[in-house]
């Protein structure tokens, strides 16, 4: 059973990895919710600043915000952006003087509250838009090698932590037998390690991954510097420390406390172990809390306790779930009131987790609209649904358990070994021998070892059949034939006969489990479990890097207000020289309302003393390139001197229109000359 439990799980590890991996880079935490100049926008003179807006708090450095020139080159003085507003979600650059004309690039990479890159570029031009030579970096911040290496660092960090401390609980609360098992020591141990391992990766990769996305960085110590200055950092250093309080607990647990015999030190070590690890797994689990979702946004006071309670919840139940597991199929006999003890861990796991969850999800998602039509609510969906699946499972493990304690009595045992409930205390560990059963083994004992026997008499030497016998029966009998046996006998012939009655002894234990469905079933049941929980795990790991749908839902209405800001009446200055004599000028024009439908137009012609300056003709064409629409011509009547208007111009879609002016000052000097607005 345990050569196929191994393809099972492993399968199921790939199934959440590859969960992990379909999740792509992270989201962004921190929208962009706004800027001035506004995106596409055009402007007439080149602004002092550019300002960004972001739906909450981010960290900033000198090149977390770029403003670039049509020919690439950097424009911004790369200064650190500063803060805006007594909010702190606001955060301008400064820009050189003497800008020209033409379209800039805005790029920023910067790193939300809640420990996640955010990355995005947009434009905007000064005077009329142009060609841009400006390079943005294709990769999303946070994504490629080192994205997906740090996803993995994540995923494997909640796992260690949930079978690190349900693993700890599991044999402190429902199996203190389990103290003394090699299996469970392993779980317990090799927890620590992934734990360990995957903390120290993360604190490596965590400058490259929400920098530059090179693995080069790796090792940078300048860049491994500048990581431990910031929350997340912090926040990886203290896990490592308290990690290694941690190992002291673990060495504790299976050394001194597995070998206590005296009841009375045995419950003193219980309760030292138990308020000692209590407080390491509250700090442990802080460190998740006090970095990530939790620690920022609504009612952050209130989130971080839940998020500690809820991550506690987590691996009581899915790591005392796994520790159950180990303990069925490579440990001892595991008394029933052990498993009752963990069920009764599990439910009232199940309803912090339920309890918290809920907080948790009005938190983050806020909103029916939210929960269906985003990509956090979405996962938070599917994560709900195998929840709800792992607790139908878990029901079938109870009535498992139920069944076989009705067919054993309450005094029964779950095991590998069929074996009734051992008496309190330390035990063997579990190493592949087991005490001898019976006669029936005895004689297949015998029956495994008498061709060898025979061979050996045949040689000449004295026959161990019956001395296997002797060894086979009940501890402490000394037959005849056992005295007749040598004192030099054969190492390698001894070693052989303790393979052969090992493996005698194995197959008639596997022979009685497997004819106990009873016990089977419960195996089966329990292994089901844990292969939905790996999945549990994965999915919530890929909801630790996806924007939460309150956050996106507000971002999206913060970019609805800015374009709403925009919708409004349209005014441009575009001067034109025809060449002949009086044949420069300026001419201004109005678009109102400035949006898609019915608009007016009002075209003003000045002099270079901004005098009006009456022009025999005058026309006004709009051309949308990007929808191969126009132009459309307005029909202009002169009002006054200087003055043209046009009512009822149908402007059909929002966009970039390009708004071409033909200026004619006498019989045979005239000029066209064009800008592009925004209008819609």
């Amino acid at each position: 059973m345990a050569a196929r439990l191994l393809p099972v799980l492993l399968a199921v590890l790939l199934a959440g990895l590859a969960v992990l991996a379909g999740a792509g880079s992270a989201g962004a935490h921190a929208a962009l919710t706004g800027s001035d100049p506004q995106q596409d926008s055009v402007v007439e003179q080149a602004p002092k600043e550019v300002a960004l807006t972001f739906s909450e708090q981010i960290a900033v450095d000198e090149d977390a915000i770029r403003v670039l020139d049509p020919a690439g080159n950097r424009v911004d003085t790369e200064e650190t952006p500063r803060s805006l507003g007594s909010g702190g979600a606001q955060y301008a650059v400064k820009l050189r003087t003497g800008l020209p004309d033409g379209t800039f690039t805005v790029a920023y990479q910067v790193v939300s509250a809640d420990s996640h890159p955010v990355a995005g570029a947009f434009t905007f031009s000064i005077g009329a838009p142009s060609e841009t030579s400006a390079a943005v970096p294709d990769q999303a911040s946070g994504g490629g090698a080192v994205g997906a290496l740090y996803g993995i660092a994540r995923y494997l960090s909640y796992a260690g932590f949930t079978l690190l401390v349900g693993g700890a609980a599991f044999v402190l609360a429902c199996w203190p037998r389990g103290a003394g098992v090699r299996p469970m020591q392993r779980l317990v141990a090799f927890s620590w390690v992934g734990l360990t391992a995957a903390t120290l990766a993360m604190l490596l990769l965590r400058g490259p991954y929400a920098g530059s996305g090179k693995l080069g960085d790796i090792f940078d110590l300048e860049v491994l510097g500048g990581v431990l200055e910031t929350k997340t950092g912090a926040a990886l250093v203290s896990r490592l420390l308290l990690l290694a309080a941690a190992a002291l607990f673990v060495a504790v647990l299976f050394g001194a406390y597995a070998r206590r015999e005296d009841p009375k030190e045995r419950r003193d070590l219980t309760f030292g172990l138990t308020i000692g690890g209590t407080v390491v797994a509250v700090g442990l689990a802080a460190t998740w809390a006090m970095s990530e979702h939790a620690s920022t946004g609504l009612q952050a006071g209130i989130a971080m306790p839940v998020d500690v309670l809820h991550l506690l919840a987590v691996a009581a139940w899915l790591g005392g779930l796994t520790a159950l597991l180990v303990a069925l199929y490579r440990g001892p006999a595991v008394e029933r009131a052990a498993v009752r003890r963990f069920s009764r861990v599990a439910f009232g796991s199940v309803v912090v987790l339920a309890l918290t969850g809920l907080y948790q999800s009005w938190r983050q998602v806020g909103s029916w609209s939210a929960l269906t039509g985003t990509s956090y609510g979405q996962l938070l969906l599917v994560k709900v649904g195998l929840v709800a699946l792992l607790v139908a499972v878990a029901g079938l493990s109870r009535r498992w358990t139920g069944r076989l304690g009705e067919a054993s009595g309450d005094s029964g045992a779950l095991g590998s070994e069929g074996e009734g409930a051992s008496a309190p205390g330390p035990v063997e560990p579990a190493t592949g021998s087991a005490p001898d059963s019976g006669d029936g083994e005895r004689a297949e004992v015998v029956a495994a070892t008498g061709e060898a026997s025979e061979r050996a008499e045949a040689e000449g030497r004295p026959a161990a059949g019956r001395g296997a016998e002797a060894e086979a029966g009940a501890p402490g009998e000394e037959s005849a034939a056992t005295a007749r046996v040598p004192a030099q006998a054969d190492p390698a012939r001894e070693a052989q006969l303790r393979r052969q009655r090992e493996a005698a002894s194995a197959a008639t234990r596997k022979k009685r489990r497997d004819g106990d469905p009873e016990r089977t079933g419960l195996r089966r049941s329990v292994l089901l479990e844990a292969g939905i929980a790996v999945v549990v795990l994965a999915v919530t790991t890929v909801l630790t890097t996806t924007e939460p749908g309150r956050t996106e839902e507000e971002a999206a209405a913060g970019t609805s207000a800015s374009a709403a800001q925009q919708q409004g009446p349209v005014s441009l200055s575009v001067p034109f020289d025809t060449g002949g004599k009086d044949g420069k000028g300026t001419v201004l024009l109005d678009v109102d309302p400035g949006r898609s439908g019915d608009n007016a137009l009002h075209v003003y012609v000045q002099d270079p003393d901004e005098e009006p300056l009456d022009v025999p003709e005058l026309k006004v064409a709009l051309t949308l390139e990007a929808q191969e629409l126009g132009p459309l011509t307005a029909p202009l009547e002169r009002i006054s001197e200087g003055h043209w208007s046009a009512t009822g111009v149908q402007i059909p879609l929002a966009g970039s229109w390009t708004v071409a002016v033909t200026v004619r000052t006498s019989d045979i000097d005239q000029v066209t000359v064009s800008k592009n607005a925004r209008i819609g």
